[in-house]
């Protein structure tokens, strides 16, 4: 019987998450809340556990405390089998410089590769909502013997300049080109309406890996990106190859969320992706005990609905009470206290917010800590909440940030 390869998994949480802004205000984009429960980085996490992959690396730069504390509190392995999960941040390794991008990161923090001698290493992004089992695309690595395997997932052509697109050979496996956001996206062999997307997941072989990132540090005009240079070199050489995400075979999947995948990078996804939750056949299952996600849950009793509350296809946290309200459409993260006559539509609130009584919210995200005086009215006039200081995103999502003060 051959020995299982080693295996090492590093996932990138450094982003900034700009587009996110103001959830991201004092927080990478990996710890931001999502789903009620969750943060971010829980999904990837979750992927490559349940996948049984249990030596991760997390590396962090931008506002990393609170996604350094949910990894260090949430996270935590048995050592007695070697198991760890753990925030690696930018150290300067290689001189009075910080991450110059997704590769550079890897290669300043080679002493995690030299320490561990993996024969294979996963790196994965740290802020997309899906379920994807990791095993199956290493299987599929070392079957094809690639130095690289990127996860391709399948969009329609027409919306595919939006993405880094992969455009395969006529095997559909090699890569024959790493494009991005091209104006005219390729077809795929066996689908021409379609296009791989890269979902900014891969697997290297590591001694492929580390040849690349030594040659990339040299060249000082790299971008030092993952996506942007390491893959596109590889290509280049013959080395890399596609995995096709509709053959991932997660347990419990259901016909409806089977290869679903979401990159929240901007107000509207991320609204959009929460939404997906709710309804009686969600388009992304959250109950999937087959393959769950797995987070740390605050000790709160149940949610307590009082007076006649009325609450429809919504997702409702530990500890929050609905008294007498309306609440459709929605996820309310824990210990959200909603008072009588109040209206939530289409909305995204975060842990211990305050709705007041008769107050209307609809296609709304509020970050954390926030008080709705009673009577105020958000999401009804997006003018009116631009004029107010609010963020209203493109798609007329309004958005408050931890803490915001309202009604004064």
């Amino acid at each position: 019987m051959a020995k299982a390869p080693r295996v090492l998994g590093i996932v990138l949480a450094g982003g900034e998450g700009k587009r996110l802004m103001p959830l991201t205000v004092d927080r990478a984009k990996p710890a931001v809340p999502f789903g009620g429960s969750y943060r971010l980085i829980d999904f990837v996490l979750s992927n490559l556990v349940n996948a049984g992959y249990r030596n991760l690396c997390v590396l962090t730069q931008y506002k990393s405390h609170s996604l350094d504390r949910h990894v260090t509190l949430t996270w935590r392995m048995s050592t007695f089998l070697g198991n760890f999960v753990t925030c690696v941040p930018a150290q300067q390794r290689l001189g009075p410089q910080w991450y110059q991008g997704s590769a550079d990161a890897i290669y300043q923090s080679m002493n995690l590769i030299n320490d561990h001698k993996p024969d294979i290493i996963v790196v994965f992004g740290a802020d997309h909502v899906y379920r994807m089992d990791a095993s199956q695309m290493v299987a599929a690595h070392l079957e094809h013997g690639a130095g690289v395997t990127v996860a391709g997932i399948r969009v329609p052509r027409a919306t595919a300049s939006e993405f880094g697109v992969i455009k395969t050979a006529d095997d559909g496996i090699t890569i024959a080109d790493f494009l991005e956001k091209p104006a005219e996206p390729p077809g795929l062999p066996d689908s021409p309406d379609e296009t791989f997307a890269s979902m900014g997941n891969y697997v290297f072989s590591a001694d492929v890996l580390v040849d690349a990132l030594r040659r990339d540090a040299e060249n000082p005009a790299s971008r030092h990106d993952m996506g942007g240079d390491i893959v596109p070199m590889l290509v280049a050489e013959g080395k890399a190859n596609v995995y096709d995400f509709k053959d991932n075979d997660v347990p419990g999947a259901l016909d409806r969320d089977r290869s679903y995948w979401r990159d929240v990078g901007s107000l509207d996804s991320y609204h959009e992706a929460h939404m997906d939750l709710v309804s009686i056949q969600p388009v992304f299952n959250l109950y999937n005990s087959d393959w769950p996600i797995f987070t740390s849950h605050p000790q709160l009793p149940g949610a307590k609905f009082t007076d006649n509350a009325t609450v429809g296809e919504s997702i409702i946290c530990a500890g929050s009470i609905i008294s007498g309200a309306c609440v459709d459409h929605s996820v309310l993260g824990a210990n959200v206290l909603v008072h009588s006559g109040a209206t939530i539509e289409r909305s995204v609130i975060m842990d211990n917010c305050t709705i007041g009584a008769n107050a209307v919210l609809r296609n709304v995200i509020l970050d954390k800590n926030i008080v709705i005086p009673e009577g105020f009215k958000i999401g009804v006039d997006p003018e009116q909440d631009r004029a107010r200081g609010f963020t209203v995103s493109a798609g007329g999502v309004t958005v408050l940030g931890k803490g915001q003060v309202v009604g004064e």
